[in-house]
């Protein structure tokens, strides 16, 4: 068991040489580690008749008398394998997991693990408030060693640890920092999260001031607006209470990150094109061609001054041409 959030890459992945770039340079027994991935027997034909041979001509020249200790070049051989071998494993479980990172943002990859995202094999998000959303296994960094496999939440947009202690040494950069970006662009309709407004109005009451003014869009920039982190906002923020009463932001263990948690309650506040065409008007033809014309005209305005500059340095050096031209030859 470990094995529920890796995706099984093809073998004709693997044997493409195009998606093994670059990897050569990063694994040890890079060879060897790819023959055991794929099962194939290493030739050992010619090392084993040299050995027998070998073994041969000392059982000739020392008969029966052996030193204490002595022993036949294929024991010694079978001891450097073994030794070898458990290099070669730990180098195969590294090329399969870097493998495995460019893989899963493949077409084939990607099926897989939303196959595993919608059969809840990642487990879902411990928080509260994002009501079981379904989380995905990424990574922080791209390179072996770095960080650890984390899980993250598309309702809250946070990361966390998988509770599974068999997961903690699975390396992050298996995953990479791509996957969990491309993931969600990939398959924009995916339902982040239930929304159970009801429960919310009974943890929280509402005010006036807390519903959304009307008229929000239902999608912005190709994305659905209900799978803007539904996990968070009014209403889906933990207050801590001690007796019914809200503990101060002044007090020492008062709330303090409460700015991770927040978001806009105008959806439409995070249009960042609409917001630039309110501030700088709208970007129709006629505001192209303003804009083509004022820069037109900075860029005149510092072609004829590049001109002038050398009209300047004539007027200062009078018989620079002739000292250049005439005189020099």
């Amino acid at each position: 068991m470990g094995h529920e959030f890796f995706a099984e890459v093809s073998e004709d992945f693997i044997e493409d040489d195009f998606n093994l770039t670059g990897l050569q340079s990063q694994v040890p027994m890079y060879k060897e580690a790819l023959e055991m991935i794929l099962d194939v027997e290493p030739e050992e034909d010619e090392e084993d008749e040299e050995e027998e041979e070998e073994e041969e001509d000392e059982d000739e020249i020392l008969g029966d008398e052996k030193p204490p200790g002595y022993r036949r070049p294929g024991e010694r051989r079978h001891t450097r394998v073994a030794s070898d071998l458990s290099v070669i494993e730990s180098s195969a479980e590294l090329l399969y997991g870097l493998i495995h990172q460019r893989y899963i943002t493949s077409r084939p990859g990607i099926q897989q693990m939303l196959e595993k995202y919608e059969m809840q094999h990642f487990g879902v998000c411990p928080r509260v408030y994002c009501n079981g959303c379904k989380v995905l296994p990424v990574g922080r960094s791209d390179t072996p060693g770095q960080e650890t496999v984390k899980l993250f939440c598309p309702s809250c947009q946070d990361l966390y640890t998988p509770p599974n202690s068999r997961f903690h040494s699975v390396d992050g950069a298996f995953f990479g920092t791509t996957f969990g970006c491309l993931f969600f662009m990939t398959f924009p309709d995916l339902d982040i999260g239930v929304r159970l407004d009801s429960a919310f109005s009974t943890l929280s009451p509402t005010r006036a001031s807390d519903v959304p003014p009307p008229n929000q869009p239902t999608e912005i920039n190709g994305m659905r607006t209900i799978n803007f982190s539904p996990g968070l906002g009014l209403g889906r923020i933990y207050e801590s209470r001690i007796y019914g009463f809200r503990v101060s932001e002044r007090s020492r263990s008062g709330p303090r990150m409460k700015w991770l948690r927040m978001k806009p309650l105008d959806i439409r506040e995070l249009d960042e094109l609409a917001r630039y065409e309110m501030l700088h008007g709208s970007a129709d033809n006629d505001g192209d061609m303003d804009m083509g014309s004022a820069s037109g005209s900075a860029q005149s305005a510092a072609i004829a001054k590049r001109k002038k500059a050398p009209m300047r340095r004539r007027r200062y050096n009078p018989d620079q041409m002739s000292i250049n031209g005439a005189e020099a030859g």
